[in-house]
């Protein structure tokens, strides 16, 4: 079912070493967000960025990190995201996340464009 109209997009910033239950924590949320029927999630790694320590991670060579910043977005209907920030709240130790209205103007899946099309 796809979505349409008024949505939201939750924003969940970790670092790349966070964990959850022995796997890195970006992992773990996507697997619960997938298991909850969250409808899009992507994952996106940082080339540099800094949290609450104010200590900067970078790609940098002179200043390689082992802990880049990772930034998870979903998106999919209030009512759904919303449903699912209580289970995401404790997997959350030294992350941030947000949420933004968005609305969503094409949502699309299964089949490549083009395909079905007569």
């Amino acid at each position: 079912m796809a979505i349409s109209g008024d949505a939201l997009l939750v924003r969940i910033y970790v670092g790349e070493s966070d964990h959850h239950d022995g796997r890195p924590l970006y992992d773990a949320v996507v697997h619960l967000l997938r298991e909850r029927g969250i409808r899009g999630v992507s994952v996106f790694r940082g080339i540099e960025g800094y949290g609450r320590s104010s200590r900067v991670h970078t790609t940098r060579i002179l200043a390689l990190s082992e802990d880049l910043p990772i930034l998870v977005e979903a998106v999919d209907e209030a009512a759904r995201i919303r449903a699912v920030l209580p289970e995401l709240e404790p997997m959350i130790g030294g992350g941030l996340v947000t949420l933004e209205p968005v609305e969503v103007v094409i949502h699309r899946g299964g089949e490549a464009a083009g395909e079905g099309q007569a």
